[in-house]
Order: structure tokens, then C-alpha cells, then sequence
């Protein structure tokens, strides 16, 4: 949200929260549909918005690193503003 001089005004205690239900299922899709792409761009860390697991967490996005030839998500954050992006270059 943007306050009157538009600059943003953010509350993390008004931020949404994923439960777990959530959090398992777009790990999931990560691993299965992500992880292979960001293998092939030889991605080492970054983050990816959610859009992958639909529409409803477009506004989520994933932290990640890689471990080795795997990889780890290391937080999940809220972006209001996020959006997606093709890995299939």
C-alpha cells in the first residue's frame, strides 16, 4: 500500500501468512517443475515468484540456494507488487 506522497507504506504485521498446506504444495511444484529449469540457467541462488504453483500465490516468492547439485528454499517472502517470469529460455 502507498500512503498519501506515495511512498510505501508497509506493515509486516498486515503482511498474509501461507500455511502449511500452502508452503507444501508450492515446495513441491518447486522441486518437481522449478528446480530442473534453474538447474539448466546453472542458477546458484535467487529468488522465484510463485506463480509457477498459480495464480493464487502470485504474490508470494521464493528465496532459494543451491546445496551441492540441489537446492534449498531459505524463506518465503510477500511481494504485493510480484510477478512471474518465464525459466524456460
Amino acid at each position: 500500500m502507498k500512503d498519501r506522497e506515495g511512498q510505501v507504506d508497509h506493515h509486516p504485521e498486515l503482511d498474509p501468512e501461507l500455511d502449511d498446506d500452502d508452503k507444501t504444495r508450492i515446495i513441491d511444484i518447486f522441486f518437481e517443475e522449478v528446480v530442473p529449469k534453474l538447474r539448466k540457467l546453472d542458477a546458484r541462488l535467487g529468488n522465484v515468484n510463485c506463480d509457477f504453483a498459480g495464480e493464487k500465490y502470485r504474490e508470494w516468492t521464493i528465496l532459494f540456494r543451491s546445496i551441492g547439485s540441489d537446492f534449498e528454499i531459505v524463506d518465503f517472502e510477500y511481494d504485493e507488487d510480484g510477478e512471474g517470469m518465464d525459466l524456460d529460455l
